[in-house]
């Protein structure tokens, strides 16, 4: 039956009910040892299986109504039917004696409240009560006599069915310094409570957080193993209410997480073997700390108890464990978005062999998969030295060249006939395309690695066959990453690269990015023919098919990015003195001056290209005025004449690095190029005969 089971206790089965609510004494029931009754038979706790929620770490926020497997009141304990040996509740010659007095008068009122009151409210009432007077008596702790009878009194009260009462009592018991068995089950009472949201306030009203903190900072983790198992899964899901965050922060939740992380980790390299139940408990270590690096307060911390390199050690000593490995890199994926965090996961050179593994062991896991690469990014993104430890990792390249083939495949055509169109490439697995596009673009900047990666084969075909098949529409940010990627590997004139070989086709592929209303597509399609378009052949089919004309629109867009790209390209067609012409097509020429107006002040770089375009139109004209026509002369006179004066550009920013910046490319790129440009058209004006003076 669902509503009732039966339990062996003294030799006798019994049945429970599931009516908890009523108050009844079904209390923990002592030891030999004085302490809670073992259950474990009944509940399914052993140490080699453990229930579903402690072994996957579940979902932030989502808790579930209490479980069968999760340990009952009553199956925690029962009251013992005869009195507990006197043997075993004799204190030892260590114990601290009490004042008689204060014992009498103060503590053993409150107890015999305890004992004849059946109302909840004033039980906990009178539970609170007494913990003030053991606090203030100094009777906390496990080093004074009449623990024992103080304990036998509590453990009567925990089976009556109040989590509010519950709490309170375990908090008192866990101050009272109870080990062992006893520790397992107060922990497995708190869990019980802790797993339902509703009593979350409770939680937080008992401050319980403090207790379960304090048996983690100062229990011996060898012999509790199991008890900190409940105790770190209680914390874990008190993490995924934000409501608790801060104050676990501010407890040092992080640093005390991050000492034990070292405790578990320590038998394995010491001995070579791991404590019972550890990958359990490291499953919800991880799985809160996950919750907390949310915070940047955690985050500090977190560098501070130097847990990166912690974390990477569990990995590789829990590599074949799969929720371990992802708790780990959604941790990775947070921190790594961080600058400072970025840079001392980067540093750690042996994460790199680590990542590589991952990816290799579970390259169809999507979801540990996607983490891991979505990581690789985030080092590589701007740092040079990540590009370059990662790229010396054996089949570095070679793992993410398959990973991106086996995800791709997922997304090409069937080819049986009457499915002539594949399905939609699933939103799982585009997700690791695109964040393997957007690590293949960062390890291209490498000088070293650009050049090979742009002459491999595998490499250009996979990107090619991204761009023939995916569109704008369908697949944004897949394309544009795959786009950027080609972008970085067309820097390279290197002769063996298959970028080269293969240009006029990706010229072919980028005019339906062109044609597209995604500016950001646009403007990585731009950038590309910037690069292709210093070859002769691909000058020709620009203007062939009228892109240059799209090129001088650009720059209409008030987009500095897009100017600059689009001015790139202009640029590079101007170097072919037959195409000089093209600039006349859609007032070029006036529209460069617009973008050395609008952009100049602000990005010299910007100023620097429309300057050395406007000196290639220029340049076998004897006349500015019948080169740039009367007015544009005279507008780019006094442009040119103004943003040479050094005082007037750069002395009105208040921000010195900022104005560091720009005297560097002032002085070192567009200052040089403007002054030849202004003296050539200077030296033009000069040979013209004088104008005639109106009469007055």
């Amino acid at each position: 039956m669902l509503g009732d089971s039966t339990v062996k206790t003294n030799g006798i089965y019994l049945t429970e009910s599931n009516a908890a609510g009523h108050l009844k004494h079904h209390s923990l029931q002592l030891t030999c040892e004085g302490g809670f009754r073992d259950i474990q038979e009944r509940e399914g706790l052993s140490r080699t299986t453990l229930p579903s929620h402690l072994r996957s770490g579940g979902d932030p926020g989502k808790r579930r109504a209490r479980a069968s497997s999760c340990p009952s009141r009553s199956d925690l304990s029962r009251l013992e039917t005869k009195a507990v040996s006197k043997a075993y509740l004799q204190e030892t010659d260590t114990e601290i004696e009490v004042d008689e007095v204060f014992w009498n008068t103060r503590i053993v009122p409150i107890l015999h409240e305890l004992e004849k009151e059946e109302n909840i409210e004033t039980i906990c009432a009178t539970c609170t009560q007494l913990h003030h007077a053991l606090e203030e008596g100094n009777m906390l702790g496990n080093k004074f006599k009449r623990r024992s009878i103080l304990l036998k009194t509590l453990y009567k009260l925990v089976d009556i069915g109040s989590d509010m009462l519950s709490l309170k009592l375990a908090k008192m018991i866990l101050a009272l310094k109870v080990s062992r068995k006893n520790l397992l089950n107060v922990c497995k009472l708190i869990f019980k409570i802790s797993r339902s949201e509703k009593n979350d306030s409770l939680l937080q009203n008992e401050n319980i957080l403090e207790s379960l903190l304090e048996v983690l900072r100062s229990e011996d983790l060898q012999t509790n193993v199991e008890a900190f198992l409940y105790c770190v899964g209680t914390i874990k899901f008190i993490s995924g209410n934000p409501r608790f965050l801060n104050e676990m922060i501010s407890k040092g939740a992080v640093g005390i997480l991050a000492h034990l992380i070292r405790r578990v980790n320590e038998p394995s390299k010491t001995w070579g073997a791991c404590l019972p139940n550890s990958g359990h408990l490291l499953v919800q270590i991880t799985a809160t700390l996950r919750n907390l690096v949310d915070l940047p307060r955690a985050r500090t911390q977190c560098l501070g108890a130097g847990i990166l390199p912690q974390l990477c050690a569990v990995m590789e000593l829990y590599l074949d464990d799969k929720d371990i490995c992802t708790n780990i890199a959604r941790i990775f994926s947070k921190l790594t978005s961080y600058h400072d965090c970025c840079t001392a996961l980067a540093n750690y050179s042996r994460c790199y062999a680590l990542f590589l593994n991952l990816i290799n062991k579970y390259q169809k896991k999507q979801d540990l998969v996607v983490r891991i690469v979505f990581i690789l990014g985030n080092l590589t993104a701007k740092n040079n030295q990540a590009r370059e430890r990662f790229c010396k990792e054996r089949g570095s390249i070679h793992t993410l060249l398959s990973l991106f083939q086996t995800y791709q495949q997922l997304g090409l055509p069937s080819p049986w006939p009457q499915r002539p169109t594949g399905p939609r490439l699933p939103m799982e697995a585009e997700d690791v395309l695109v964040k393997l596009t957007r690590v293949l673009a960062n390890m291209a900047i490498h000088p070293r690695v650009g050049p090979m990666l742009a002459a491999d084969s595998h490499v250009v075909g996979l990107l090619l066959t991204t761009l023939e098949s995916k569109s704008l529409d369908d697949s944004e940010e897949l394309v544009i990453n795959t786009t950027a990627t080609i972008n970085n590997l067309s820097f390279y004139q290197v002769k063996n690269s298959i970028i080269q070989d293969k240009k006029l086709y990706i010229a072919e592929l980028l005019l339906k990015l062109l044609v597209s209303k995604n500016m950001d597509g646009i403007l990585e399609a731009v950038r590309v023919f910037g690069n292709l378009s210093q070859d002769r052949d691909i000058c020709n089919f620009i203007v062939q098919n009228n892109v240059h004309k799209f090129m001088i629109a650009l720059l209409d867009a008030r987009h500095q990015e897009l100017c600059f790209s689009a001015c790139g390209v202009l640029l590079n067609l101007t170097v072919d003195k037959d195409k000089h012409i093209v600039l006349k097509e859609g007032g070029g020429v006036k529209k460069l001056m617009d973008c050395l107006r609008d952009f100049g002040p602000t990005d010299w770089q910007l100023a620097c290209l429309v300057c050395k375009t406007l000196w290639n139109f220029s340049e076998n004209s004897s006349k500015a005025s019948s080169c740039f026509g009367d007015e544009d002369t005279n507008m780019l006179l006094g442009l040119l004449s103004s943003f040479l004066d050094e005082e007037l550009v750069l002395g009105s920013s208040f921000d010195q690095d900022i104005n560091d910046y720009h005297k560097l490319h002032w002085e070192t790129e567009f200052k040089p190029v403007a002054e030849q440009l202004l003296s050539r058209i200077r030296s033009s004006r000069a040979s013209l005969a004088p104008l005639p003076v109106p009469s007055l």
